[in-house]
């Protein structure tokens, strides 16, 4: 049974979008398409070419944002503004997934490759505020993302918590490798398993997982 891996867990690290919010909201189809619009008009290239570097830089460097950082020198701030600048009607409130949450033992956080801005907007729309003792965003990583190394050791410098200690929740597999060689539990929220010898529990249904933790 799942709970008896998390018997020892005292702090919960959960990934933002698409983890505490369904894929199937489609909200991540919106940044997509404004991180599009913003590279077309910033780089003065085709949309074609925009739309292949926003792939191309989340593949390389773990975010677009990082990418357009590392390539371009851009600013971070005019681009985390413009690309969340969206509808957030999709999102609907989870009482269930809520509850399911604030049941669990410890510290609860949220750590994100958005901004705190943007992560806040989210929780809010989910009914989740006040429900985190801390959410961090990649501004709190010096702007350093997930997957790396450098941007884990940021937060965990920042809140303390020890990772022998502590359970990921996140949609990107890649995401679980650093926190799993930390010593960390991962859990995978996705549709699809991806079977990885570093994930070690996959879930298409975090509220029913949570749940399942009570015993």
């Amino acid at each position: 049974m799942p709970h008896r891996d998390f018997q020892h867990v005292t702090t919960w690290v959960f990934d933002l979008d698409n983890t505490l919010y369904p894929p199937g909201m489609r909200l991540f189809d919106q940044i997509e398409e404004r991180m599009t619009e913003w590279v077309m008009n910033r780089l003065a290239v085709s949309r074609a070419h925009a739309d292949h570097l926003r792939r191309h830089y989340w593949q390389l460097y773990g975010t677009t944002l990082a990418g357009l950082m590392n390539e371009h020198r851009i600013e971070p701030g005019e681009y985390l503004a413009a690309v969340h600048d969206i509808d957030f009607s999709p999102l609907l409130p989870d009482p269930a997934l809520a509850a399911a949450i604030a049941a669990l033992p410890g510290r609860r956080i949220v750590f994100t490759n958005a901004d705190t801005v943007y992560a806040r907007k989210v929780l809010e729309k989910r009914g989740f505020s006040g429900l985190f003792d801390a959410v961090y965003g990649v501004e709190h990583a010096g702007f350093h993302p997930k997957p790396g190394a450098e941007a884990y050791a940021a937060i965990r410098a920042q809140d303390g918590f020890d990772p022998a200690t502590a359970a990921m929740f996140e949609d990107d597999p890649r995401n679980l490798a650093v926190p799993h060689a930390l010593g960390m539990r991962t859990v995978h929220v996705a549709p699809r398993p991806h079977p990885a010898p570093h994930i070690d529990h996959h879930t298409d249904d975090l509220e029913r997982f949570l749940r399942r933790l009570r015993g």
